[in-house]
């Protein structure tokens, strides 16, 4: 993965003028599950002082110049302090999208971190990130299948997007097996226990070779409407079946 390597290689010098206590790495990449063109890169950066308004400057214009970089529109970055590294529900200043904005660094995201993380610079998550108990992750992933998920299955006009309907199906997959054993398990091992969930096996496999290979048929119209119809009549009931039981 060397156009990766050499992207990461970049945003940790450019960024070394802010001293970052640390550089880390989760999501697929660290998982070991990373596919070079097609996964996102998700990084989160602890800067050592509060983030001022210059701060904040400098991190756009930072982010601006890696356009140009191979691979720079996925990589996404969320900025911690010491100070307020604790908190799965604070708010960290993120650049994803091409965009600088605020969201939390989610329990599910810092248990990657703490489990397998890799780190690019500096200390480990585990000196600066505290311990996320099985009880905090669970009623996250509850929460967010059903506040997030559940609700965007009745727009029937998302569903027709690729994006939907792949992370719609193995976010479900990947929920079920946390909330079953408290594992966090890969994409690809979603997509392996999805037709044994009672998943579309068609849909499955048009989600596995966008990621893993050629697309096994083109995404026209009549094929686009039927995934998004054998989609949301199966996350809707499976999504109220997992909440009932755990939440």
């Amino acid at each position: 993965m060397p156009i990766t390597q050499h992207l990461l290689d970049r945003f940790v010098a450019d960024l070394a003028p802010h001293r970052p206590v640390a550089v880390w790495v989760h999501g697929s990449l660290a998982g070991g599950d990373y596919q070079e063109g097609r996964s996102d890169l998700d990084l989160v950066a602890v800067l050592p002082a509060p983030l001022t308004a210059r701060t904040v400057w400098r991190l756009a214009l930072l982010h601006a110049r890696l356009r140009a970089e191979p691979l720079a529109a996925e990589l996404h970055c969320s900025y911690l302090t010491p100070q307020t590294a604790a908190g799965a529900g604070r708010r960290h200043l993120t650049w994803a999208h091409e965009e600088l904005f605020r969201r939390p660094v989610t329990p599910v995201a810092r248990r990657e971190l703490l489990d397998f993380g890799r780190v690019l610079h500096g200390a480990p998550p585990a000196a600066l990130l505290p311990p996320v108990p099985d009880s905090e992750l669970a009623a996250f992933v509850v929460r967010d299948q059903r506040e997030f998920w559940r609700p965007m299955v009745d727009k029937a006009e998302l569903w027709t997007r690729d994006i939907w309907v792949d992370h719609g199906l193995i976010t479900l997959a990947r929920a079920t097996v946390t909330l079953q054993d408290g594992r966090l398990i890969s994409k690809g091992e979603a997509l392996d226990l999805l037709p044994g969930m009672g998943a579309p096996e068609e849909v499955v496999a048009d989600v596995r070779s966008r990621r893993y290979g050629a697309p096994a048929r083109a995404a026209d119209e009549e094929w686009s409407q039927r995934r998004a119809r054998l989609t949301r009549d199966y996350l809707g009931p499976a999504i109220d079946a997992l909440v009932a039981s755990y939440g």
